[in-house]
């Protein structure tokens, strides 16, 4: 069930966002219909949700026995239900129906903050020109960037700068040194790689598309090249300030001890070496994708609700890895601390 940006401007804080970012909110939103004693979310639930009751009431059934009654169309009807986390009451329909409005709490969150942050008369990269903005609220939905703090959103964007580029144009080109991490905010471009001897084109970006990111984060020469189709425009981050604003949060670690334990709970575990030094040695059990096919490999391979624990033997590798998996939609990634030695060392221990 959809809904109209209009009806988002009673309700806080959305009240205060300019009409283009109540849109994007609109169509991202999922709103639904409830009946009487069905249950929202329960006293202690730890979720990634903001709920806005549009229509009906709902009653807040707390572990003390108390009963809080919201009704959508009173003044407490405009704010966010119940929005701590962990939950501090289970939330129950109360009447015959109930209209129900949820939004991902995070992407929300980057949202507002964005909207706030381009107000100012030192912020330079709004665009106030219809569409102008899109890939500034593509680039936020990105899965990699739900785990960026909102509190680092204002430092990536003004270390951004913006470059011109013309059909044709080689962004990058495989094989070289990484120096800038892309977003594209105008144009379209082709990703391809060298296979069998013959470059082949293996993905198209779009507005709002980043790469260039896997050189930064493993230390490893461009995996691909990327052409632009057509005259644009890119947003850029210089090595350095990629590594502070970017790579630290969106990279979740594992000490080699708390590995071991996911691994003997099920977590797959993904060495993204190359095969030779796979096979030279290698953590047991887990299965070979090497980092410069882990995108093609993993995109349609495995269940992307289950755990998983990429390493290599440092860690830079295993943080490309990670930053790629989560980009393709995978919930739970971490990356090794400190690499293959860490982690055969744990499982000595484990053994002896």
């Amino acid at each position: 069930m959809t809904i109209e940006a209009s009806e988002l401007a009673h309700l806080y804080p959305l009240d205060s966002l300019r009409e283009e970012t109540r849109a994007q909110l609109a169509a991202e939103a999922a709103v639904s219909e409830y009946v009487q004693g069905e249950v929202l979310f329960r006293t202690g639930d730890v979720d990634e949700d903001t709920f806005y009751l549009l229509d009906g009431e709902v009653e807040g059934r707390y572990a003390d026995g108390r009963v809080r009654r919201f009704d959508a169309h009173s003044l407490q009807g405009r704010y966010p239900l119940g929005d701590a986390q962990p939950r501090r009451f289970s939330a129950v329909v109360a009447t015959p129906s109930a209209r129900v409005l949820r939004l991902e709490r995070r992407y929300t969150e980057k949202v507002i903050a964005w909207d706030q942050l381009s107000r100012s008369e030192n912020f330079r990269h709004f665009d106030p020109s219809p569409e102008g903005n899109r890939w500034v609220f593509r680039l936020l939905q990105s899965r990699a960037f739900h785990k960026l703090p909102t509190g680092n959103i204002e430092r990536m964007f003004q270390s951004f700068e913006e470059i011109a580029v013309r059909a044709g144009q080689e962004v990058i080109r495989e094989g070289e040194a990484g120096d800038y991490f892309y977003v594209i905010k105008e144009g379209a471009a082709s990703v391809s790689k060298r296979l069998d001897g013959v470059e082949t084109v293996v993905a198209y970006l779009v507005r709002g598309d980043c790469f260039g990111e896997d050189a930064l984060l493993s230390n490893t020469p461009r995996n691909a090249t990327v052409r632009m189709m057509q005259d644009g425009r890119l947003m850029r981050l210089g090595r350095q300030a990629f590594e502070t604003v970017l790579k630290p949060p969106v990279v979740d670690w594992l000490a080699p001890g708390q590995a071991a334990v996911l691994a003997r709970q099920g977590a797959v575990v993904v060495d993204v070496r190359l095969p030779a030094e796979h096979a030279q040695r290698s953590i047991k059990g887990s299965i070979n994708i090497p980092l410069a096919v882990l995108r093609e490999e993993a995109a349609e391979r495995y269940d992307r609700r289950q755990k998983f624990i990429v390493y290599c033997n440092t860690g830079e590798r295993s943080a490309a890895a990670a930053f790629i998996l989560t980009r393709l939609g995978y919930t739970d990634v971490y990356a090794l601390q400190g690499g293959l030695a860490g982690m055969l060392r744990q499982q000595e221990r484990a053994g002896g």
